[in-house]
């Protein structure tokens, strides 16, 4: 999807390692290709006006929080300048550090690995939950399957200002709609008594 911006592309690459870990020597192309959903990639590829989304909280109180949708307006070796496109501080220009991250929790890996990366990720698309909250002026909805919690399709439908701007593509599913123009929704009645 970046090649269809016009400009220069720039890559950065992620300063990966192990903490504590004296015992163990891992090849840093394994690290290299850790790439879990909250870490960025090593190989980090931008242009400028390419939608980005921030993976952790840098600057609440100045709009720099997880989810924040930005736009590259222009990089450095060490820092991002970026515009925030969403929320109360819309138009903001802000710079992006590159920061060390490292899971706190994070049961699948066995040893304590640290990403020294800018914390954002291209962000063509989002999922519903990450949507949440945000308004978002024209809104494609991609249901492969369908939603599979209360309230998801309710958050991905309201997310758009009009129904003029928001698109839906369902998978056909014979069994709920033949017509293939209506998609399973879930609602739990349980949720709803008061």
């Amino acid at each position: 999807m970046i090649d269809r911006f016009l400009g220069k592309q720039k890559i950065f690459f992620s300063f990966d390692s192990v903490d504590d870990d004296s015992r163990n020597n891992y090849p840093l192309d394994f690290l290299n290709s850790i790439t879990p959903n909250w870490l960025p990639p090593h190989e980090l590829k931008v242009k400028k006006n390419c939608p980005i989304i921030l993976l952790h909280n840098l600057d609440p109180h100045n709009g720099l929080c997880n989810g924040t949708r930005l736009v590259v307006r222009g990089f450095q070796n060490n820092s991002i300048d970026a515009e925030i496109v969403n929320g109360q501080h819309a138009g903001k220009r802000v710079f992006i550090p590159r920061i060390p991250m490292s899971p706190s929790e994070d049961l699948t890996l066995i040893f304590k690995f640290k990403r020294k990366q800018f914390p954002i990720r291209l962000s063509f698309a989002m999922t519903i939950n990450k949507a949440q909250g945000q308004t978002i002026p024209n809104v494609g909805i991609y249901l492969p399957e369908p939603v599979f919690s209360h309230g998801q399709l309710y958050v991905a439908l309201s997310r758009g200002v009009s129904h003029e701007s928001t698109w839906v593509l369902a998978k056909r599913n014979m069994n709920i709609d033949p017509a293939g123009k209506s998609t399973k929704n879930i609602v739990y009645t349980d949720v709803l008594k008061l």
